[in-house]
């Protein structure tokens, strides 16, 4: 089967289409920038193909002959609705390395549009959301009753351009959580708390992260929230910045916002990826006060996203899987993290029950 790589030459892009060369992989390398594009495919010796997202011509053209998509293009609230379109037009399977709850959405809402055309969805198979979405998977195996997930983790991998560009675009719509199986908005900095996500107890608040949208088609609890450790300033200032929200939606200052990612954002370097490190927490709680916590901890960010994606891929290339919307865990199961290079023992579940 040929695969693409559409975004290859952004940084996570590239980083996926070197280590793609390095296991003898030979994906098509893609994007819409011509002049950016040839320099890598020289480097690598790989084929390439420029198009862009905004022509269904086009699109259908950049894809003849491929059986599988790997889109790495950002912001992917603006990317992935036509990638993903295309991919059921042309029969190619979808992945990407989103972490945008909307596009989660829309990727489950082509579930059924997906099983017709036998093509795979599954966004996510980067850092956002492998990590968390087996520990999800994991506990809710260990209590299949329960109606409470939080998911969280511990990183300090930094951002790459593309990242910050997406929080850029986001910041002006606060936080989201699932509550009784319906996404709600919420405030900025809601919620703190106390979490040991496997060093130390630290405060915490909520972000938007996929998980509120992936866990639940992953597991079916109805309330789901997300946490990443946060000083008491930084929360503070999270709910000062929520009274912003207006200014920050608006065009111009996103424009602006966008603009100084792309300038000053460059991500992390290979040694900041290498000694990087994950830790990754859940708890599921049931209606009877029954709590167990997970624990696992794992390669830094960017790194899980190189090895995670790569895993993905492979697994389509030598598996027949049925088409629709899918999870990572759903599509390799709630240990797929334990197998990625960096994780460290396997996902730990303990009984902390009232």
């Amino acid at each position: 089967m040929k695969w693409l790589i559409f975004g290859a030459y952004g940084y996570s892009g590239a980083l996926i289409a070197r280590e793609a060369k390095a296991r003898g992989l030979t994906p098509v390398l893609a994007g819409r920038n011509p002049d950016r594009l040839r320099p890598l495919a020289d480097e690598l010796g790989l084929d390439w193909r420029a198009f862009a997202l905004d022509r269904p011509d086009d699109l259908d053209g950049g894809l003849e002959g491929i059986g599988l998509v790997l889109h790495c293009a950002g912001p992917f609230s603006r990317t992935s609705a036509p990638m993903i379109e295309a991919c059921l037009r042309n029969g190619a399977h979808y992945l990407d390395i989103t972490g945008e709850i909307d596009v989660f959405e829309h990727a489950h809402a082509q579930a059924n549009r997906a099983r017709l055309a036998d093509v795979v969805l599954c966004p996510g198979v980067g850092f956002d959301v492998i990590p968390t979405d087996c520990v999800a998977r994991v506990l809710a195996d260990e209590l299949p009753d329960a109606t409470h997930l939080l998911l969280g983790f511990d990183a300090a991998s930094g951002l790459s351009p593309g990242t910050a560009k997406t929080a850029a675009e986001s910041a002006g719509y606060g936080g989201r959580i699932r509550r009784d199986g319906r996404l709600v908005a919420v405030p900025l900095g809601h919620a703190p708390r106390r979490i040991d996500f496997g060093r130390g107890a630290t405060t915490a608040m909520t972000i938007p992260w996929g998980d509120v949208a992936t866990a639940y088609y992953s597991t079916g609890i109805p309330n789901i929230a997300v946490y990443v450790p946060a000083s008491r300033r930084a929360i503070a200032a999270a709910k000062i910045a929520d009274y912003l929200r207006p200014l920050l939606r608006t065009g111009a200052v996103r424009a602006m916002l966008t603009g100084l990612a792309e300038r000053y954002v460059t991500g992390p370097d290979l040694a900041a990826r290498e000694r990087g490190s994950t830790y990754v927490w859940g708890e599921a709680r049931n209606s009877l006060g029954e709590v167990r916590t997970a624990r696992v901890k794992t390669a830094s960010g960017y790194a899980v996203t190189v090895t995670g994606s790569l895993a993905v891929v492979q697994h389509l290339l030598e598996t027949s899987v049925a088409g629709g919307s899918y999870t990572p865990s759903l599509l390799l199961g709630p240990r797929f993290l334990e197998t990625l290079p960096g994780t460290d023992g396997p996902i730990v579940v303990s009984d902390q029950s009232i």
